[in-house]
């Protein structure tokens, strides 16, 4: 069950980074932020999966022999379900978008606290499962994965929230007056409460008790 958890989070992960980079001029930026979101993920979930987040990939894998027929269809089933939910998401956060200010106004709070929550959420995940997963044998590679879903998260829910995802960068942002200090606690709550749903998931996956 883990696996198809792991590949349904990569699918809905790269597909809300797909759609979300793509309305609009992005500056040619959609093909590198999807590939960061793509490249955290892969060191997320590698290790429980295969990180295919891929019909395709599943396909070739199966072909390949390197996995079951059962599994197969089960992949499929997660990647089009977290494809699917990905995309949902993010039609639904692209009518959230105003004109690209970074300054939060109030009738945005709801899309605000999304943003946060679904940031934090793909930071702490991919941290978590990067260096403190107990499959996980590889060299630790956290800081890069979180270098990369950072740039990917700021790059799609900039124009929403500002992309912190951090409620120290938070607090910064208020001092510097790019946040109304009243608009501060949406962002302590969605941070915290990504990561709170992050862990869960973390347990979930890697069969560790709450």
């Amino acid at each position: 069950m883990k696996k198809y958890l792991m590949e349904g989070i990569g699918a809905f992960f790269l597909t809300l980074a797909v759609v979300m980079m793509a309305p609009g001029n992005n500056g040619g930026m959609a093909p590198l932020v999807a590939g960061a979101m793509l490249l955290a993920m892969y060191y997320a979930g590698a290790h429980i999966s295969g990180a295919h987040y891929n019909p395709a990939v599943s396909l070739a894998v199966l072909i390949r022999g390197k996995l079951d027929r059962v599994d197969f269809t089960y992949y499929w089933a997660a990647q089009f379900a977290g494809g699917g939910l990905g995309a949902m998401m993010a039609a639904f956060l692209l009518r959230c978008t105003g004109n690209g200010e970074i300054m939060v106004r109030g009738n945005d709070l709801a899309c605000t606290l999304i943003a946060e929550f679904l940031g934090a959420f793909a930071l702490a995940f991919t941290v978590l499962q990067v260096e403190y997963a107990r499959e996980h044998t590889g060299p630790g590679f956290g800081g890069v994965a979180a270098g990369f879903v950072f740039f990917a998260g700021m790059a799609i829910f900039g124009p929403i929230s500002g992309g912190y995802l951090n409620p120290a960068l938070a607090l910064g942002a208020s001092v510097a007056g790019l946040i109304a200090w009243s608009d501060f606690p949406v962002y302590l709550i969605g941070s915290l409460l990504g990561a709170a749903a992050a862990v869960s998931l973390f347990r979930v996956i890697n069969s560790e008790p709450a």
